[in-house]
């Protein structure tokens, strides 16, 4: 589990190298900051946003079932659509403003988030990933 926390995700190099020294060993699962770290740990970059995303009521579309999640959302920077690598799928966008709000490694058990899917306090729209994530680590265990 990748966590959340507050500023510039450049502002912490050291995390990329762990990312990429246990992406491939263990599934992992990125939330806010740590949705961006995975990102960039694979190639993508992030910008700051000309207005952060603030609040809960973030409507967000997950693109291969059109399904919409209002979120909550504490950022300033984002996932840049133009500079993902290929190996990585864009998973989820902004309603409004089309930002990256998730991603999936294509070839390995990996997947972020841009917002909070936390289990409270706040919507519960999103709390199916933590089903999904547990769901990755069990198909994990019994393929190793």
């Amino acid at each position: 589990m990748l966590s959340n926390g507050p500023g510039n995700p450049e502002d912490v190099p050291q995390a990329l190298d762990m990312i990429r020294g246990v992406q491939g060993k263990i599934p992992i699962f990125g939330i806010c900051m740590g949705h961006q770290l995975f990102a960039m740990a694979n190639g993508a970059k992030t910008y700051k946003m000309k207005f952060g995303h603030r609040g809960f009521n973030h409507a967000v579309r997950e693109i291969a079932t059109g399904r919409v999640d209002f979120t909550s959302q504490n950022h300033g920077y984002a996932v840049s659509r133009e500079d993902l690598p290929e190996h990585l799928i864009i998973t989820h966008e902004e309603i409004n403003d089309k930002s990256v709000e998730g991603v999936r490694h294509r070839y390995q058990p990996a997947f972020s988030v841009q917002y909070h899917p936390d289990a409270a306090p706040g919507p519960h729209d999103a709390s199916y990933l933590f089903d999904e994530f547990i769901e990755m680590m069990e198909a994990f265990k019994q393929s190793n």
